[in-house]
């Protein structure tokens, strides 16, 4: 190789990735499969700065499989940028040839870091961020798993026991402890509403509400005196997601409790919770979604709102001019996160958020618009927060760093 600069692209597998290297002309250096363990990154690290004056890494993943070769690479000193997956897809239409591989991934990622000049860093890695990029990955999966349930769950009921099924609501513990213990209409008659109350009672149902229960569930009961087909193997499999969904309940509530601790050891937990809408969980979230250092990810708060999908972007041709539309690439999960932030923050009566709302409102605007607007304002006022924190405490404490 001959010494000068070159650019490292690397497409990132789970046991192997691809590393292509180029130099200052575009021409391939080298291209080679590496092993995703230490001894065989640490080569390929050593082989490439020994023959090359300045080394630029590239990546298209920064996480997962990505987190040894980061660690590794960044211990290098050397500069290491992040390429999107997918804007590698879109810059591969640039090279000849319409097939896809690991080679020729790696080296429209090199190239791509060879030709532009605004691709951002990676970052130095914050443990508290990392926590809560893994915490609040696990919640999302629990929430799919919890609205999947219920949806069956309900699915399931209407079609032996409807009207059990439109008696409650099933995202709730209580009414979920009635269907571990009964799912037909001859069982609850058969239970009377002693053994309701003493069920519910003994599985932890909300003791004021269980009067109620018991009197919905006798009216349902009383409702329909036929069995329908499949009674007999749908019933037993809605108690066992009743039960299944429970577990999750208890889950879900002790990993927000483990989120909530974890987020306070951030130094900017204090400032993002002090603005309306924002609690622990849509605080570890919107960290987790922006890697956690603002001003060092988005150089503006307009970078910001773009990344997050509340800025629209143009779409002019011809005569048409000032054509706006949403993005088709953002970060979806952190959309939603300054969207429940912004729905949570016009609950508060007479605050500047809900102000601002009916302000919208008053314009003309839906509410959804008017939602997404206040979603955009709270995301400037939250990067302008942290930018003021950063300019009076440019380290974070030392409490705060362990």
């Amino acid at each position: 190789m001959a010494a000068g600069k070159v650019w490292v692209g690397i497409d990132v597998g789970k046991r192997f990735h691809h590393a292509c290297a180029v130099d200052q002309s575009g021409k391939t250096v080298f291209s080679r499969k590496v092993a995703n363990g230490q001894a065989a990154i640490e080569q390929l690290i050593a082989r490439t700065t020994a023959k090359a004056a300045e080394v630029v890494w590239a990546v298209d993943m920064t996480s997962g499989p990505a987190g040894l070769l980061i660690a590794l690479l960044r211990a290098t000193g050397q500069p290491v940028l992040y390429v999107p997956g997918r804007l590698v897809n879109r810059m591969a239409g640039a090279f000849a040839g319409e097939g896809k591989t690991d080679a020729k991934d790696s080296r429209t990622i090199a190239e791509t870091a060879r030709l532009r000049g605004d691709l951002t860093p990676v970052p130095d890695p914050d443990e508290v961020v990392t926590d809560l990029q893994v915490l609040t990955a696990r919640r999302e999966d629990l929430m799919a798993d919890w609205v999947r349930g219920v949806n069956r769950i309900r699915e399931l009921l209407a079609s032996i026991f409807p009207a059990l099924e439109r008696a409650f609501d099933y995202s709730t513990r209580s009414a979920l402890v009635l269907l571990t213990g009964f799912q037909t209409p001859d069982g609850i008659r058969e239970a009377d509403a002693a053994g309701l109350s003493a069920h519910l009672a003994e599985h932890g149902a909300w003791a004021p509400g269980i009067p109620s229960m018991v009197d919905k569930a006798l009216a349902a009961a009383a409702e329909q005196t036929v069995a329908l087909p499949g009674e007999a193997v749908t019933a037993p499999l809605i108690a066992r997601l009743a039960r299944q969904l429970l577990d999750s309940d208890r889950e879900i509530k002790d990993l927000d409790k483990q989120l909530a601790d974890r987020f306070a050891g951030h130094p900017d937990a204090g400032p993002i919770t002090s603005l309306d809408g924002f609690g622990p969980i849509l605080g570890a979230q919107q960290l987790a979604g922006t890697g956690g250092d603002l001003q060092t990810a988005f150089r503006s708060p307009g970078h910001l709102a773009a990344y997050a999908g509340l800025a629209p972007v143009p779409r002019d041709s011809g005569r048409i001019r000032g054509n706006l539309h949403r993005p088709q690439r953002y970060h979806r999960g952190l959309r939603r996160v300054f969207y429940l932030a912004a729905l949570s923050a016009i609950k508060r009566p007479d605050s500047p958020s809900r102000t601002f709302y009916l302000r919208k409102r008053s314009e003309g605007k839906r509410h959804t618009q008017a939602l997404i607007a206040l979603a955009r304002r709270l995301a400037d006022v939250i990067w302008a927060l942290l930018r003021d924190r950063r300019e009076f405490h440019p380290s974070p404490p030392a409490a705060a760093a362990a």
